[in-house]
């Protein structure tokens, strides 16, 4: 399209200049038949300057040619992203398109590694667990932390794989997801599988560094991960199903640690932290609403629709309430009800 308006304007801007200066058209543009974006506009800017300034006449096609000289085809465009592995975004490049290699750049887009915020979500729920199960007056385990900040890293790159390799067909009907590697066919399905096999076993190398019965539970836990896409197809509350995978950690942290389960202190850190999900995911979903109604997929947003508020206060209300009586239980004093 860019070049098609640049060849109009180049026309039209030959044919002022050949009457103006009493130029040949070929001495304006070479029979050559040059790339627009190039000979088009340094030479047709440089003698429309020229006729401008002697004729004291402001130049609308001067900037007209500035703008869409500068106005890369879409053709071209797309297959500069493919080789260089950057997704068709509009905006800035994040730090994957400026600092990783070229082959990996997709792999690290489908993994969200450029959005850490799913990361954090993850970790903190086991971060909190292993905190409460450190001995009175001693630091949490930093050890168990780290392999936990790894794990959360790994099992939400393999949670965005699954979901995208699940819901390609739907990503490609809704803005704010169309253009994702798997969706926009800058990687195959077979390719975004092989990469979730290899996630999962660095998951399983972290995994088997923990005691049995956190082996079994954290392997548990994969059900969740890998059926929460197809939630949005059945149900209403795939946000809660989201917030019981997201919160694994909560039950896991503790039984790395401790080498079993105290229902009484982790089953109310579970829930409070499935009730937080409930709040930042139901916000979150509101930016799809029109695409999931037009694609036919559910969510809370469509649920609560102007009842939202109402509904995140009372998530809110009883996850602060699970947090209070998780302190309570675990006799950790004062403060913790303080803050």
């Amino acid at each position: 399209m860019a070049s098609f308006l640049l060849r109009r304007a180049s026309c039209s801007a030959t044919r002022i200049l050949s009457s103006s200066l009493a130029l040949p058209t070929a001495t304006i543009i070479p029979k050559s038949n040059p790339s627009p974006n190039f000979i088009y506009h340094h030479y047709l800017l440089h003698h429309f300057t020229q006729f401008s300034r002697q004729n004291k006449i402001p130049s609308p096609y001067l900037t007209f040619i500035k703008e869409i000289s500068n106005i890369p085809s879409t053709k071209e465009e797309k297959e500069h992203k493919r080789n260089n592995g950057e997704l068709p975004k509009r905006g800035e490049k994040s730090w994957i398109d400026v600092y990783l290699p070229r082959q990996v750049r997709l792999y690290a887009h489908l993994a969200r590694l450029d959005k850490p915020i799913g990361t954090w979500l993850l970790a903190w729920p086991c971060m909190w667990s292993i905190s409460l199960a450190a001995e009175p007056g001693s630091v949490p385990n930093f050890k168990m932390m780290a392999l936990f900040g790894c794990g959360a890293l790994l099992l939400r790159g393999a949670g965005c794989t699954i979901n995208d390799l699940l819901d390609r067909d739907i990503d490609t009907k809704v803005e704010r997801t169309k253009l994702r590697p798997v969706a926009s066919g800058l990687l195959t399905p077979f390719q975004g599988l092989c990469f979730l096999g290899f996630q999962l076993f660095l998951g399983l190398g972290i995994l088997l560094q923990l005691n049995n019965y956190s082996r079994i539970l954290g392997a548990s836990s994969l059900l969740l991960v890998f059926s929460y896409p197809l939630m949005k197809r059945f149900t209403f509350w795939p946000q809660a199903y989201l917030g019981l995978a997201f919160n694994w950690g909560a039950l896991l942290g503790w039984s790395a640690v401790k080498g079993s389960l105290d229902p009484a202190i982790v089953v109310p850190l579970y829930a409070s932290g499935v009730f937080w999900t409930l709040v930042y995911d139901t916000i979150y979903a509101h930016q799809d609403k029109e695409d999931d109604l037009k694609v036919g997929v559910k969510s809370t947003a469509l649920r609560f629709g102007d009842s939202t508020k109402e509904w995140i206060t009372g998530f809110g209300t009883a996850c602060i309430s699970s947090l209070a009586l998780c302190g309570f239980n675990a006799d950790i004093g004062m403060c913790f009800l303080c803050f």
